[in-house]
C-alpha cells in the first residue's frame, strides 16, 4: 500500500465515520451494484450518471446521495488534521464565499463557525436525513416522501461547500498526498450527476466555475 492516501484512508488512528451500506437483496442494493460496475469499467462519468431505463429516478438519486457522502466524508477526513480552528476559522472558499451554518435545532439563524466545526455538523445532520427511513426508505415499496428531491438539493448543496473548502483550502495537502487524480474524478462524478438531474443552483456551483469548466467538458 505505497499511496499514502490510502495510507491516509486506513490509518486506524483516523476515525472516520461508518460508512452507510445498502442491505444485500433489496433494489437499492442492486442499483448501487450497478452504478459501481458502470464506475469499475471506466464508462464516461456523463453517461455513468444516467438514470438507467426502467429504474426509479429518486431510487437512482438516493443510491448516489449516500455513495457521495462516503466518499466526500472520506476527502474530508483525510486533510482534516490540517482544517482547524487556527488555520480555518471561518468555513470559506477563498476570500469571496464564506459559508454560515444553520439547522432547526441549535442554529435557527445563519452563524459564522469555523470549517471543522461546520464540517462536524453538516456531517452529522447529512447522516441523520440519510438514516431517516421516512426520508430515504429502505423497504421495497416504502414511498419516498414529497419533499425528498428538496432535501436531496439542501444535502448536495451542503456537500459541494466541501470541495470548495477543500480545493481552496487544502488542495496543496490533495497534492502532497498524490490523489489528486482520487478527488478529481469523484468531484467530476458529483458534478456531472447534479448537473444531469439539476440537484444544485448554477450560483452554488459558481466557487468553482473556472477549475470545473477545465476539468468537466
Amino acid at each position: 500500500m505505497s499511496n499514502p492516501f490510502l495510507k491516509q484512508v486506513f490509518n486506524k488512528d483516523k476515525t472516520f465515520r461508518p460508512k452507510r451500506k445498502f442491505e444485500p437483496g433489496t433494489q437499492r442494493f442492486e442499483l448501487h451494484k450497478k452504478a459501481q460496475a458502470s464506475l469499475n469499467a471506466g464508462l464516461d462519468l456523463k453517461l455513468a450518471v444516467q438514470l438507467p431505463p426502467g429504474e426509479d429516478l429518486n431510487d437512482w438519486v438516493a443510491v448516489h446521495v449516500v455513495d457521495f457522502f462516503n466518499r466526500v466524508n472520506l476527502i474530508y477526513g483525510t486533510i482534516g488534521d490540517g482544517c482547524t480552528e487556527q488555520s480555518c476559522p471561518i468555513m470559506s472558499g477563498g476570500p469571496k464565499y464564506e459559508y454560515r451554518w444553520q439547522d432547526e435545532h441549535q442554529f435557527r439563524k445563519p452563524t459564522a463557525l469555523s470549517a471543522p466545526r461546520y464540517m462536524d455538523l453538516l456531517m452529522d445532520w447529512i447522516e441523520v436525513q440519510i438514516n431517516n427511513e421516512e426520508l430515504f426508505p429502505t423497504h421495497v415499496g416504502t414511498p419516498f416522501p414529497k419533499n425528498f428531491l428538496q432535501v436531496v438539493k439542501k444535502i448536495l448543496s451542503r456537500l459541494f461547500r466541501v470541495f470548495v473548502h477543500v480545493y481552496i483550502h487544502h488542495f496543496d495537502r490533495i497534492a502532497q498526498m498524490g490523489s489528486e487524480a482520487h478527488v478529481n474524478t469523484c468531484y467530476k462524478h458529483f458534478y456531472y450527476f447534479v448537473k444531469e438531474f439539476g440537484l444544485i443552483d448554477t450560483k452554488e456551483l459558481e466557487p468553482l466555475k473556472e477549475m470545473t469548466a477545465r476539468m468537466c467538458h
